[in-house]
């Protein structure tokens, strides 16, 4: 047989000849495998760590009085996150008298603008003996804007929009028609400023650090009959039209402003 025609074996540990096959990784697949991989672990390591040291500062530079720079998310409130697993509460107005803070083992709850929050946070407040405890276990959403506390621990806001109306001036010269128009478009905007000022202090409680939301009053009865009377230092609180004309007169373009 021809020598030619015989096949020739490599020796034994040395690559194959065929150069079309490759027996060894190029310079840059070994730098590709031998270079470090980031694994989600190993992230998640990290975050955990940043966020360890982050609470560990926050309780040192705050005296131990806070782990999230003084900001109290709801999740670290246990009584939220109970709240936020059973869902929001529909209590009518009979349940709600419940949670006037005499149980010292119940939460104590308000309302405004049927709204309930848990004031729990500020018992010595809100609780028996506190500055604002009749507002506990109850909607008086009417005391907030009148400022008599007891007289209108109520959510009737009828009539409470008299507090923004002025007196009337007895000798002021003005026709019927005229002072009927005038008195209809002061009672629209007295109304208006009735649900800004319940819609502002419903706002102070949702955007409270300690406070929370935690449902809404239901089963509420209409309220019927006459509308409540503006209690005695709300009425003395309203404006005199006739100062008002004072002040008009006082500002009058042509005179200095005093």
């Amino acid at each position: 047989m021809d020598s030619s025609s015989i096949r020739q074996r490599a020796p034994k540990g040395q690559p194959p000849s065929n150069p079309s096959k490759r027996a060894y990784a190029q310079p840059d697949e070994v730098e590709d495998a031998n270079s470090p991989v980031i694994s989600v672990l190993d992230i998640l390591r990290i975050i955990l760590t940043l966020i360890t040291v982050s609470s560990a500062l926050s309780y040192y530079l705050t005296s131990g009085s806070s782990y999230f720079w003084n900001y109290n998310p709801w999740f670290a409130n246990p009584s939220q996150v109970e709240r936020w697993w059973r869902g929001p509460l529909l209590l009518t107005p009979e349940q709600l008298a419940l949670y006037n803070g005499t149980d010292p083992k119940k939460p104590i709850y308000l309302a405004i603008n049927g709204t309930i929050f848990d004031v729990s946070a500020g018992r010595h407040t809100y609780g028996p003996g506190g500055s604002y405890e009749v507002f506990a276990g109850r909607d008086a959403s009417r005391a907030f804007v009148t400022g008599c506390f007891l007289e209108d621990r109520t959510g009737d806001l009828r009539g409470a929009e008299e507090i923004y109306i002025p007196i009337d001036d007895p000798e002021e010269e003005i026709t019927s028609g005229a002072r009927k128009t005038r008195a209809e478009k002061e009672r629209r905007a007295a109304r208006k400023r009735v649900l800004e000022e319940v819609g502002k202090w419903e706002n102070f409680y949702k955007n409270h650090k300690k406070y929370f939301e935690v449902g809404k009053l239901v089963n509420v009865s209409e309220y019927t009959g006459e509308p409540p009377k503006l209690c005695e230092p709300a009425q003395k609180g309203r404006p005199h039209r006739k100062n008002m004309r004072k002040v008009d007169k006082t500002n009058a373009p042509g005179k200095p402003v005093q």
